[in-house]
């Protein structure tokens, strides 16, 4: 079943005086995260449905980014919508320590998706949070301090969130005592272990990644945590075998394995969750985004029936005011509802073999700025370079300013053309809805067709 559109679609009214007023009111109050303040220039959205959102001068933008890949089911979905409303009518807020409807039925719901037993849920306002209270119930439930995550990375951006990150946005965070260990996970585009198959990399990663237990002693590790597929840094697909070797590691050593599904899950890869690609069934599973769309902030963890054990007659020290808020479990419950009425996993799945993959593919073949393709479902991609045969990146790692200006004009070149890219370092992302239709992404690609032409002018041909 195809995913169904809005019945009336909003037309963009222009209004730029609203608009300039929108945007003075957030210079002179709204303090931006990732940024430095007095360098940013937030456009100013007027309204968004659908795979499409339009600033208050009426230029519409098909978002490829899906807000922060978060908005798995599109903008505005009405059902939802309604659901929220209805909610809000009815109880619009509880204290967590209640048995409430929507709080129920939104964690049997998840409990029904989640692999194996991870059938308690222990709700949070977002990924970062449930992240944090992962590595907390792994340590209570070892009684060991470390943690291992890979580099290339992000799961959040909280103390502890951010310091188990891999990318350099942990930097400025990182004191060297969280009592985390970082190792390379496979990635065989930028192998580090000299791997020319899929096969090596897997095998090479599994060997750096037990040395790394060794060498760390297995009986000091509470918990392995990886993104199930890392997104923000690459969107890079493991090599077959390698989540379920890692799974054997953790068996081996009394280590908790948590999977981070906060951007992969709910339908993004085309399946559930990113894990049923696998079939690994982590300890512990970080959820948010996806699970409501980021209707109301909304996250958790699908905990094990092993580790939900351990905290049976002991007490769990943890909680959040707002955990499991009606509202935001309400939207959950519709939205769920919503991916198994209109097929919405089935349609990433579908369109992401069907029309991304072979869309990408075809336009690597013509611009010498791609250097890599990968993904699955409505999670994919584009690593920009300067040489093909070298691989040298379009832009260095971590680029800022002039140093980054090749990817800057992309994405500049993207907007033009009506396309929201999602750009980080020197890829981009396709992470459009999990509703897109097949004409949205012709037209999605058209523009990434004409933008990459742009980013073609910086490479050695």
């Amino acid at each position: 079943m195809t995913p169904q559109p809005s019945p009336a679609r909003r037309t963009p009214q222009p209004d730029p005086a609203a608009g300039a007023a929108v945007k003075a009111a957030d210079r002179a109050h709204v303090f931006h995260s990732w940024s430095a303040q007095d360098l940013i220039d937030p456009p100013a959205v007027a309204g968004a449905e659908g795979s499409y959102f339009w600033d208050y001068d009426g230029r519409r933008y098909l978002d490829f980014a899906s807000g922060l890949v978060f908005t798995n089911i599109g903008y505005q979905h009405p059902k939802v919508v309604a659901a929220i409303q209805e909610q809000a009518a009815t109880m619009a807020t509880f204290a967590p320590a209640f048995a409430v409807e929507a709080r129920s039925e939104a964690a049997r719901l998840i409990a029904e998706r989640t692999p194996g037993d991870l059938d308690k849920i222990f709700f949070t306002n977002g990924g970062a949070d449930a992240v944090e209270h992962a590595v907390r119930m792994a340590r209570l439930h070892t009684g060991r301090p470390k943690v291992l995550s890979a580099y290339r990375s992000y799961h959040g951006g909280t103390q502890q969130a951010v310091n188990i990150t891999g990318d350099p946005r942990r930097w400025a965070s990182d004191d060297g005592a969280a009592g985390v260990v970082h190792f390379w996970a496979p990635f065989l585009y930028r192998s580090r272990f000299y791997a020319e198959t899929p096969e090596q990399e897997c095998a090479r990663a599994l060997e750096h990644l037990e040395t790394t237990i060794a060498f760390e002693g297995p009986s000091t590790v509470a918990a392995i945590i990886l993104e199930t597929i890392p997104g923000t840094a690459g969107i890079m697909v493991p090599p077959p075998g390698y989540l379920a070797g890692v799974r054997e590691l953790c068996d081996k050593y009394g280590i908790v394995f948590v999977l981070d599904e906060v951007m992969a899950g709910f339908g993004r890869t085309g399946e559930w969750f990113a894990a049923d690609l696998s079939g690994v069934v982590p300890d512990l599973m970080t959820f948010a985004k996806g699970v409501n769309s980021g209707y109301v902030p909304l996250g958790g963890v699908a905990i094990s029936g092993e580790i939900a054990q351990t905290f049976a007659k002991r007490p769990y020290p943890g909680g959040l005011t707002y955990s499991g808020h009606p509202l935001a479990c309400a939207a959950a419950v519709a939205t769920i509802g919503v991916m198994a009425e209109e097929g919405i996993v089935e349609n990433a799945k579908r369109l992401g073999a069907e029309v991304v993959e072979p869309g990408l593919r075809e336009l690597a073949e013509r611009h010498p700025s791609v250097g890599d393709v990968r993904g699955v479902g409505m999670f994919w991609a584009l690593e920009l370079v300067r040489n093909r045969e070298t691989r040298e990146p379009l832009v260095p790692y971590n680029a800022a300013g002039e140093a980054n200006a090749p990817m800057a004009a992309f994405g500049a070149a993207a907007k033009a053309h009506g396309l929201w890219p999602f750009i980080n370092m020197n890829r981009t992302h396709v992470v459009p809805p999990c509703t897109v239709t097949e004409a949205e992404l012709k037209e999605g690609l058209a523009a990434l067709d004409a933008a990459l032409s742009v980013a073609d002018e910086h490479t050695e041909r």
